[in-house]
């Protein structure tokens, strides 16, 4: 029964989200995990790219008292963060030993004058803070990317594995792990590492339905890239390489046909590295040719297409680096190419490591998938302990599919091997079994005996392991890499073998006669509004210093698009629109949008006012300066924001020879604003100045003395 306080709470939360992050309603198991944290509860959060987990942390820290403390691995995931906090209103910072002592002494005074929500760190400098974390109320802790903690997960991370002391140390406050990617091996070590063995744990579903699930040969491959990108023309998208001279050559030769690309690698500098990466999240570089290890720190949003050059060692990374397009939702495609020359290759990198035999097991996976003839959503969701029933229709084999049978039979006959052999047998036991194999390994555990001994004996070893394979890829069967790989039957592979459920396998065909094309997903192009909606976010991304889905993602954009809001009190209702953002962008964007529809329908406030004729909106406010009203007098008077009346301002300033802005600047102030131009001379946007005053001087007087001094000079 719900209680009083359990209303108050959820209007609370829900008041939270639609302020600070502009949405009206939570992604699956968002609520529940918030709920967990806000009731003082430890918790894993298994939840898919894309899939909300920050909001998991950040929006306790909104409703909690004191500091959230959230370890992060990247410095760069750090700060898009931290930017994407602030420009939705809320407090935050993060912390490295890189930054200038002076900027660290101010993040502690800050923490100690309860001054943050949430602060990040890297697992790597939380030592630095621990003098510090005695003395601040602390609300939470959060621990982002957990499968770097386990060795079982695909990049284990030694700093990560001294975490386990904060649950020592700080008992009664709450911890939620949280992951994209976490096998149930790797789930059960990030519990024990952290000491949370009783930690809820959340599982949402690994599904990503708006990808577009591609396999193809790896034949011509940059042939097959340059037709492919025709139908992504100045779409975000990244190509993933295993070597760096690969990333080189085909960033050289995509260039030479037309497409602007840049290679990352880690052998590039560091400075370098930041330039190309800060280009591609401001729109600025379209396509990056990289190693696996791009991409884990960025919060981009509208990547529309990611490309596996080659083929990655496990279905972990695979899941991690196509969960990097499509983050807003919108449709995306992840091509792969596979050749077995590329499983070769990786086989060498991992002879003589001391995990070989497990990520030659995981290798082994990820071919499977390659290879597989049934759904591909299917295979990838299963390997996660998720079972889809029903073919996605969104991916190559669903929109290309083989030619099936009636495998229900041979199915059965795999199964009830399996359960003869209590789940204790790797595949290539089960295959002797099923073929009635005469070697030792069969004779001395006594399997000959076993009534299921024999029984697919017709089928060819190379067939029979294919079709195997199809039945873990479908869900049927389950492999557990750390458990010597043996396979189980799940709750699906029960109904074949006593309910009689028709179980389709596809034909095993040669190479050539695989099938040599697949259907593309035919885009829409984006129309003219989306595109100068795109324009005026780069403009003002620019203007601010940060990546262009901090403004708004390309959801919000197309949501824009559809609703053609014409009010602030309809633009508060767009996608990702908060307080903050509405306050901040309305204007801006309610004038384009009010422009692309040719009408003379001007943005209202939520009040009504008497409407304006196009472009006496400008005008009345001009009316007002010449009337000697401050900037708050004149949004009184007008019923609107300051923010807006500040934008006419500038706006007549360019125009209009009488508009003077030093009624709103003093002569100290500009001069200040000279010293910081003559000192950052490099920087764009108002940003680092904003920095430089140490957030003392607000953006609109900096706006407004930059554009005297430009006049002046």
């Amino acid at each position: 029964m719900t209680n009083a306080t359990d209303l108050q709470t959820n209007s609370r939360i829900h008041e939270l989200l639609k302020k600070h992050f502009g949405y009206d309603e939570f992604r699956p198991n968002q609520k529940e995990i918030i709920q967990n944290v806000l009731q003082g509860k430890d918790a894993l959060a298994i939840m898919p790219t894309g899939g909300g987990k920050s909001l998991c942390f950040q929006l306790p820290a909104l409703a909690l008292n004191g500091t959230a403390i959230v370890i992060s691995p990247l410095i760069a995931l750090m700060k898009d963060q931290v930017d994407a906090l602030q420009a939705n209103g809320i407090s935050a910072a993060f912390y490295n030993s890189s930054q200038a002592s002076e900027e660290q002494q101010k993040i502690w005074d800050e923490l100690q004058n309860g001054a943050l929500k949430l602060l990040y760190v890297a697992p790597e400098s939380l030592s630095l803070l621990q003098p510090l974390l005695n003395t601040i109320a602390i609300s939470l802790f959060a621990i982002d990317e957990a499968h770097c903690i386990s060795s079982w997960g695909h990049d284990f991370r030694p700093a990560y594995t001294r975490l386990g002391h904060l649950k020592q140390q700080f008992p009664k406050i709450p911890l939620i792990a949280l992951t994209a990617t976490a096998d149930k091996a790797t789930q059960a070590d990030i519990m024990q590492q952290l000491r949370i063995p009783k930690a809820k744990k959340f599982i949402t579903s690994f599904d990503r339905p708006n990808l577009y699930l591609d396999v193809r040969p790896g034949q011509n491959r940059l042939k097959q890239i340059s037709s492919f990108l025709k139908n992504f023309r100045n779409e975000s998208g990244i190509v993933y390489c295993l070597s760096r001279k690969s990333t080189e050559t085909i960033a050289a030769k995509l260039n030479n046909s037309g497409y602007h690309a840049q290679a990352y690698h880690a052998g590039l500098s560091s400075e370098e590295r930041n330039r190309i990466q800060d280009d591609f999240v401001n729109d600025r570089i379209p396509i990056i040719v990289a190693t696996i290890a791009f991409g884990m720190g960025i919060d981009k949003s509208n990547v529309r297409w990611v490309i596996h050059y080659n083929m990655p060692k496990n279905i972990e990374g695979y899941y991690q680096e196509i969960g990097r397009s499509g983050r807003d939702g919108l449709d995306a495609h992840a091509l792969l190419f596979y050749s077995f020359a590329d499983v070769i290759q990786l086989r060498k990198f991992m002879q003589g490591t001391p995990t070989e035999a497990y990520q030659l097991a995981k290798l082994e996976r990820m071919q499977q998938f390659a290879e597989a003839l049934s759904c591909r959503r299917k295979a990838l969701l299963n390997y996660f302990g998720e079972h889809l029933f029903e073919d996605c229709g969104n991916c190559d084999i669903c929109t290309a599919p083989p030619e099936y049978f009636d495998g229900t039979l041979l199915a059965q006959k795999v199964c009830s091997a399996i359960y003869r052999l209590k789940g204790t047998e790797p595949l290539g036991m089960v295959l002797d079994v099923l073929r009635g194999a005469k070697n030792a390994a069969v004779y001395d555990k006594g399997y000959q005996h076993i009534k299921t001994y024999g029984a697919a004996k017709e089928v060819s070893w190379r067939d029979l392991q294919q079709y195997i394979i199809q039945m873990l890829n479908q869900g049927i069967l389950e492999i557990r890499f750390h458990e010597k790989g043996r396979l189980l039957l799940t709750p699906l592979a029960e109904k074949i073998l006593f309910e009689n459920k028709k179980v389709q396998l596809a034909h095993i065909l040669e190479a050539d006669e695989k099938k040599k094309a697949v259907a593309e997903i035919n885009k829409p192009a984006a129309t003219s509004l989306f595109e100068k909606l795109k324009v005026l976010r780069a403009v003002l991304a620019k203007d601010m210093g940060v990546p262009a889905y901090v403004v708004f993602s390309d959801a919000s954009l197309k949501d824009m698009e559809q609703k053609m809001p014409t009010s602030e009190e309809e633009f508060a209702t767009i996608l990702g629109v908060g307080q903050a953002k509405l306050e901040k962008y309305a204007e801006p964007f309610l004038k384009v949008i009010s422009v692309h529809q040719g009408s003379n329908v001007k943005p209202t406030s939520k009040k009504k006012r008497k409407k304006t004729k196009k472009g006496d909106t400008h005008n009345e406010t001009l009316k007002l300066y010449e009337e000697g009203l401050s900037i708050s007098e004149m949004a009184e008077a007008r019923n609107l924001k300051e923010t807006t009346i500040i934008s006419h301002l500038s706006y007549l300033f360019q125009s209009v020879d009488s508009v003077d802005l030093n009624r709103f600047i003093t002569s100290e102030e500009k001069a200040a604003i000279q010293k910081a131009k003559e000192t950052l001379t490099d920087s764009e946007g108002l940003k680092p100045y904003f920095e430089y005053f140490e957030q003392k001087m607000p953006y609109w007087k900096l706006k407004f003395g930059l554009a005297l001094l430009d006049s002046e000079s």
